[in-house]
């Protein structure tokens, strides 16, 4: 399957896109009311929990934390969540976010590769990360999310 690669460019500092992918108050806005769980130690387990099929705690993805350094990168395995696939723990993929300062805005680089063949979540995850990153992009630059009408 192809690598999924999406890159957009922010008028924020990479510390202002960094709280939002981390902190509960901006990964709730940006990943459709989900909190990321995690030490980000490299290999600890990482959750985005919200709510959905389970109630307020069902966890939405989850994996480990391959590389996390603050401002600059960070990368980790993926899984769906235990309640969208019987066969969560056999669907994993990786997804690496960059951030790189150009001038006075930022470069975000979002690669989500090493697909196996027959992912049931792809297409619905090629769909879902532009809406992420843009959401993104606008919540940093404006303060305010998009209304995808949901």
């Amino acid at each position: 399957m192809k690598d999924l690669q999406y890159v957009t460019y922010v008028g924020a500092s990479p510390e202002a896109i960094w709280k939002l992918l981390v902190e509960p108050e901006g990964t709730k806005q940006i990943f459709f009311g989900s909190v990321l769980r995690s030490t980000f130690e490299i290999g600890a387990l990482y959750e985005y929990v919200g709510p959905g099929n389970d109630g307020e705690e069902t966890v939405h993805v989850y994996g480990n934390i391959l590389e996390y350094e603050p401002y600059l990168r960070m990368s980790y395995t993926e899984h769906p969540g235990p309640s969208y696939r019987e066969n969560h723990a056999e669907l994993e993929t990786r997804v690496t976010m960059t951030l790189e300062t150009v001038g006075g805005c930022t470069k975000v680089t979002l690669v989500n590769d090493r697909w196996p063949e027959g992912h049931p979540s792809y297409e619905s995850t090629a769909s879902s990360w532009p809406m992420i990153l843009s959401n993104i992009k606008t919540l940093a630059e404006t303060g305010k999310t998009l209304d995808f009408g949901w």
